[in-house]
């Protein structure tokens, strides 16, 4: 059991550090940052170079609670988030950023907020 978790942490940990290393690359753009929890989705974008969040969206906000409770799929969930988040992106004038999966991968609740923030008018 220990061995296996710690061989978990291993590959977050590379998969953080190459996902790192190609965001290094697009310093001048911002960060389109997902996290994800059991139960909930939060997306920002972050300008790096100023240090502060410009846009985010969460299915914990109160004004998009009643939206979550509603649907019992958590991807379809996802999808509404990163959606909500273009459309407030695309509000403040921000078209192009860089997406930080972190170490999470490709796949599923990330993949869906994703595609949703490119419907949102996102291009990354």
């Amino acid at each position: 059991m220990i061995k296996s978790h710690a061989r978990k942490i291993e590959l977050q940990q590379r998969r953080r550090r190459r996902v790192k290393k190609r965001i290094d690359r697009y310093a001048g753009k911002h960060r389109l940052v997902v996290s994800r929890s059991a139960k909930h989705i939060t997306g920002q974008i972050v300008d790096d170079l100023a240090g502060s969040t410009l846009v985010s969206a969460s299915s914990i906000e109160k004004a998009l609670a009643a939206e979550v409770k509603a649907e019992a799929n958590k991807t379809v969930v996802a999808k509404k988030i990163g959606l909500i988040l273009g459309r407030r992106a695309k509000e403040k004038k921000i078209k192009e950023v860089v997406f930080d999966r972190g170490a999470y991968l490709y796949h599923g609740r990330v993949k869906a907020f994703a595609e949703g923030a490119r419907e949102g008018g996102l291009n990354f």
